[in-house]
């Protein structure tokens, strides 16, 4: 059972299915977005699985997908339309998901909503160090250790404060 996305075929249980299975295996698979969401990776993920390892799939929603049935010519031309046609669905379906979340995340954004770790509130003598750094004191080094946090940190936090001011 694989319970990652089916977005591509880089999936370790997967790899290890494919490597266990041999010829005449039957494969059962509850849909064929199961299988993956990308057009050309289905197709060749199932012309590998039928074609180089042997083995039968069976995909359960779908009786029109069962290699077992039909594997005289008309057979499999009905089969080989089939898992375009849903492997086209499945990727267009991948690709509608991205896009109405990108929507989403936009719209909260505009909302005002924050995304993240909130931040850690500043240090109490922060703001003496900022301003000996400032006045060329003391090096950011020094200032960042004095307030016990990373000189990038106390960097990205000045950078903030200065913005701020000129608000």
């Amino acid at each position: 059972m694989d319970k990652q996305s089916g977005k591509d075929f880089e999936r370790p249980q997967y790899k290890k299915l494919v490597r266990r299975l041999k010829k005449d295996d039957l494969l059962y698979i509850k849909s064929i977005d199961r299988l993956g969401r990308n057009y050309g990776e289905i197709l060749e993920q199932w012309r590998v699985l039928t074609k180089k390892k042997g083995i039968d799939i069976v995909v359960l929603d779908m009786p029109l997908l069962d290699t077992r049935r039909g594997k005289d010519l008309m057979g499999t031309f009905l089969s080989d339309i089939v898992l375009q046609v849903l492997s086209f669905v499945a990727e267009n379906e991948r690709t509608n998901i991205r896009q109405r979340q990108a929507e989403g995340i936009a719209a909260a954004k505009a909302k005002g909503v924050r995304f993240g770790r909130p931040p850690r509130p500043l240090p109490e003598n922060y703001y003496n160090a900022y301003q000996q750094w400032k006045a060329g004191k003391i090096t950011g080094t020094a200032a960042a250790k004095k307030c016990g946090i990373p000189l990038s940190t106390f960097r990205y936090r000045a950078e903030i404060y200065e913005k701020a001011k000129l608000l």
